[in-house]
């Protein structure tokens, strides 16, 4: 009989799922297993613990959740996950070999620490004469699949978006049949069969991410249905982080708890039907790809390095009052509200509206002068769905240095974005209640307010909340000279 080991990593579902799908296919027998990867856990212990040392991360929550859900599935069906903590590159060929398979299936990753990671794998399994396929599944079109005219790899999106359309065939979104045939899903032997580790051996703790967040597939695809309630009308809610307009769905999708092929496929088909919402939304589902494919086909952004090699040129803020700036806009202390308001709810969720991603992004690299790759750091530390090649791809397009990115001197003002996309103060309200009782006109901007309004609200500026932290038409100036070791300004603002 041949035998398979499915290695789940950022595919955390039994549906739909390519390697699952050829495993399937080809094997008799088929177990699947996830190794909570230690080299990637380390680095996560050293954030903010509780009062019994454990570490506190909402993503790591997230997965140890689902992973119990996928358990539970496999083991209806005669088989169970196999989940231990340690090295991959160790792990991997010792349990295929365990096991006695002929191959380990995986979904392709494209951060160079993955491609590295596989490649490793794949010949430590040579050793063992047992082979290593992996499958495209995350992405529709992957690495060199979309080309220019002149077969080179785009670097604007519009361009790539336009050529990718144009390739998409109903083959590309069609769903992977993952249904096993009775005993086809292996029991575990009993020396392999822990169980999931506990959140507690691993160094973790329990977040509540599931209060706000149902962490496993079935919690996914309820909030997909909900979304599609609205998602005809996706063009007008989206920048209005007040209203639940958006999908959220990113999380999930960041962990394959749902398949991109799925997400698409209603997308197209409602945009084909003429529906906008649809087709603006299909159009941030394509900029995923494309920021994964500008990512495989340049692996340098991995180490830090500008998209733009001459903006690497440009001298940020350092030193103890670079610091003090940072830390204030890390902390929601910057004294502009919808900034302050913005990062309360990702410190507070994991979560940040995309508009306001792009606000507060301009507003560290371009209001207080502090580099790019600071802000990346954080977000990549707080955010449910931190996917590296987005991020980057995200504060690179802010700070003006990545592909495709907005102009240098289009800098967002942080009052008026305020008063465009929360015009009402409600979601600012929200989050920082001690503005709660400022006017519609005030919240924006409180050091503008009359003293006699803020007496009336109870607060004092410095004590309750704090006055601005720079001022924005002085710092626009400043970022404009800063960015001239690029090119000379010729434009005004167009935020």
């Amino acid at each position: 009989m041949k035998k398979a080991l499915v290695w789940l990593r950022r595919d955390l579902r039994l549906h739909d799922h390519a390697a699952l799908h050829h495993a399937l296919e080809s094997h008799d027998r088929v177990w699947v297993a996830f190794i909570f990867d230690k080299e990637i856990l380390a680095p996560l212990l050293n954030g903010k613990k509780n009062g019994l040392g454990l570490r506190l991360d909402r993503r790591v929550d997230f997965i140890w959740q689902g992973l119990h859900a996928l358990d539970g599935e496999l083991r209806k069906q005669g088989g169970g996950l196999i989940a231990v903590f340690g090295k991959p590159i160790d792990l991997i060929p010792q349990l295929a070999n365990a096991l006695g398979v002929d191959a380990v299936f995986a979904n392709r990753d494209y951060e160079p620490m993955a491609v590295a990671r596989d490649l490793s794998v794949a010949k430590a399994l040579q050793n063992f004469q047992i082979g290593f396929r992996h499958y495209k599944d995350q992405v529709i079109f992957e690495e060199k699949e979309v080309l220019t005219n002149s077969n080179t790899v785009f670097s604007i999106f519009t361009p790539y978006k336009n050529a990718w359309l144009k390739k998409l065939q109903a083959i590309d979104l069609a769903p992977f049949d993952c249904a096993a045939k009775p005993g086809q899903f292996a029991a575990i032997p009993k020396t392999l069969d822990m169980g999931i580790p506990s959140l507690s051996s691993l160094g973790f703790s329990s977040t509540g991410i599931e209060s706000h967040l149902p962490p496993n597939p079935d919690g996914g695809a309820a909030l997909f249905e909900i979304f599609l309630d609205r998602i005809d009308q996706y063009q007008i809610g989206r920048d209005f982080p007040a209203i639940r307009g958006v999908s959220y769905l990113s999380t999930h999708l960041r962990f394959g708890m749902l398949s991109i092929r799925g997400l698409i496929r209603e997308a197209h088909r409602r945009m084909l039907l003429g529906s906008l919402g649809a087709t603006i939304w299909l159009s941030e589902l394509i900029w995923r790809d494309f920021y994964f494919m500008i990512l495989a086909n340049h692996p340098r952004l991995a180490n830090g390095t500008s998209f733009k090699p001459d903006y690497d040129t440009i001298q940020w803020e350092s030193g103890p009052f670079a610091q003090k700036l940072f830390t204030a806009w890390c902390e929601g202390r910057t004294g502009y509200p919808l900034i302050d308001a913005a990062m309360h709810q990702l410190n507070q969720s994991g979560y940040m509206h995309n508009r306001l991603r792009m606000v507060v992004a301009s507003f560290l690299c371009k209001d207080l002068g502090i580099d790019w790759r600071w802000g990346e750091a954080y977000f990549a530390e707080q955010l449910n769905d931190f996917e590296f090649s987005s991020n980057n791809g995200g504060w690179q397009w802010a700070s003006s240095s990545g592909c495709d990115a907005q102009p240098y001197f289009r800098i967002f003002n942080p009052t008026t974005q305020s008063e465009k996309f929360d015009s009402d103060g409600k979601f600012i309200r929200r989050y920082l209640p001690v503005l709660e009782k400022l006017s519609k006109k005030s919240i924006h901007a409180p050091w503008q307010s009359s003293q006699l309004e803020l007496e009336a609200a109870g607060i004092l500026l410095g004590r309750d909340y704090p006055f601005p932290i720079v001022d924005h038409n002085e710092a626009r100036n400043k970022t404009l000279i800063r960015y001239s070791v690029v090119k000379k300004p010729t434009l005004k603002e167009s935020a």
